[in-house]
């Protein structure tokens, strides 16, 4: 907890960042991230990263910047971080689906891959959450 409170202007960017995941192909992306990506390997995720050309990279990479360009709003105070937080669940999941392959996908493909989203998680104490999102994701999987 930062101890400040939001602001309104804090909300209207959080409100206007919760529109932008409404747009038909955002939704697509999020939807194909939720339900259809489900990697079991760092291989899987890299496969994905440089298969360029195809929807599912054209979805993961949406997903990707679109959460590492929002985190970075909170990290740089343009949006209230705990305000950020409250509303990123999703954020989190989709990280968890990463997080257990982040150091190898790292040395893979970039070095900074997804590290705003890690770090606010961090900034933020929202490892619990995290923690929470990588063990129900184990049981969904397995289901997949």
């Amino acid at each position: 907890m930062t101890g400040t409170k939001a602001t309104p202007a804090d909300a209207e960017i959080v409100l206007k960042l919760y529109d932008f995941r409404r747009e038909a192909v955002m939704r697509e992306a999020r939807s194909w991230f939720l339900m259809k990506f489900w990697p079991k390997s760092a291989e899987e995720i890299i496969a994905v990263a440089n298969a360029f050309g195809t929807q599912e990279n054209a979805y993961y990479r949406q997903i990707v910047s679109y959460w590492e360009m929002s985190a970075a709003l909170a990290l740089q105070g343009a949006v209230h971080p705990d305000l950020f937080m409250d509303w990123s669940g999703e954020m989190i999941f989709f990280f968890a689906k990463i997080y257990p392959y982040l150091k190898e996908v790292r040395e893979a493909v970039n070095p900074g891959f997804w590290v705003k989203v890690e770090t606010v998680i961090n900034q933020t104490n929202r490892t619990a959450a995290l923690e929470a999102a990588i063990k129900r994701q184990k049981g969904m999987a397995a289901k997949k």
